[in-house]
């Protein structure tokens, strides 16, 4: 294995989906790439007209500017997850979209050995309606997968 693509998601465990990634890249020499994803951050910015009773904005417009923050932060979040783990070598990888789709389309196209991701504790009703990114990489995947599981305590 070469190729180690590590999915991170903005959350305090992603230090542990990090750091373990990162250990079983370094005892198989491989490469080294985090992948964050914003989920289509268009819809973060739209101003609705005036609707159901609510004075809302003039126009139905996208405010770039609050996109462009949201990009910044996420590069942040990135550059930072990866000089936490002490290695110019490890690059990073922002993507936008749908979440699983976004590291699966990114890890055909980096052509990644295996992929590291964590998985969360939601609940059975989350579950239910939304799935979880994991499951959704792991029914659709022709790479290897290697959970890290994160527990709440």
């Amino acid at each position: 294995m070469k190729k180690v693509l590590v999915a991170l998601d903005y959350n305090p465990v992603s230090e542990q989906v990090a750091e373990a990634g990162y250990k079983i890249a370094q005892n198989m020499g491989a490469q080294v790439c985090l992948i964050h994803t914003l989920a289509d951050i268009s819809y973060y910015g739209i101003q609705y007209p005036h609707f159901l009773g609510y004075d809302g904005y003039n126009e139905m417009t996208t405010d770039l500017s609050l996109i462009s923050d949201l990009r910044k932060i996420a590069e942040d979040f990135l550059q930072k997850a990866a000089a936490h783990l002490k290695d110019p070598e490890v690059t990073t990888h922002l993507a936008e979209g749908e979440t699983s789709r976004s590291i699966l389309d990114y890890a055909e196209e980096w052509k990644a050995d295996l992929i590291v991701m964590g998985t969360h504790s939601h609940s059975v009703l989350e579950k239910l309606l939304m799935g979880t990114v994991a499951s959704k990489v792991l029914e659709h995947t022709k790479i290897p997968v290697l959970m890290i599981p994160i527990k709440k305590e």
